[in-house]
């Protein structure tokens, strides 16, 4: 074999072997340079959805009390006591709310999973209407600014019982976990994993508070 067919040969396998190289950098790059910018779309998509659910999820209730309010005075005296008494109404709006806008998330976009780490307790706000009847008192016992700021504990206090019995937690319960559930569809649709307190929510029942 001459030294011009060798030389021939040689340049034949530098060619074959550059065009390989440039074929398996260029598939790399491309391939590479897709994966990031997806991940990156999907992250900015995850980000999005999360600023879009995060509002105020509130339930209003309504609730009303009658109380009578009596407070008495002993004297030194059997049987003689100073009094002072009324009747109370009470009205009062109530909301239970989740502020959305505190849940927080970490978002592992290498893995594609989305992680709950915090969810907000509810907010209960108490606004009542306090409307005094028939009020008597005597000048040795007469009403003073600590009875007014007793009967207005003892109805918030009888309010929140009412509260904690009525369906008026649940629901708003129910409308936070029907807000997050968007999550959890939105991340399925993405081909991620939704989790929360180390369990893998797959459905909606597995959002549990």
């Amino acid at each position: 074999m001459s030294l011009f067919t060798s030389l021939s040969e040689l340049r034949k396998w530098v060619v074959v072997i550059l065009v390989g190289l440039v074929l398996f950098f260029g598939y790399k790059y491309f391939t590479t340079t897709s994966n990031e910018t997806t991940v990156e779309y999907d992250t900015n998509l995850i980000q999005q959805q999360i600023k879009n659910v995060g509002k105020l999820v509130v339930t209003e209730g309504h609730f009303a009390e009658v109380l009578t309010y009596k407070v008495q005075k002993k004297t030194y005296l059997p049987g003689l006591t100073f009094d002072k008494k009324a009747l109370v109404v009470i009205n009062a709006d109530v909301t239970v709310g989740f502020d959305l806008s505190k849940v927080t998330y970490d978002i592992d976009a290498e893995n594609k999973i989305l992680t709950i780490t915090n969810i907000p307790k509810e907010e209960i706000k108490i606004s009542p209407d306090i409307k005094y009847y028939n009020i008597e008192s005597s000048t040795f016992n007469e009403f003073t600014g600590d009875d007014y700021n007793k009967i207005n504990k003892i109805a918030k206090e009888n309010l929140a019982k009412k509260i904690e019995k009525s369906t008026l937690k649940s629901n708003a319960q129910n409308r936070l976990l029907s807000e997050l559930t968007k999550m959890l569809v939105l991340t399925n649709s993405m081909g991620w994993t939704l989790q929360y307190k180390g369990n893998i929510i797959q459905k909606e029942t597995d959002l549990k508070l």
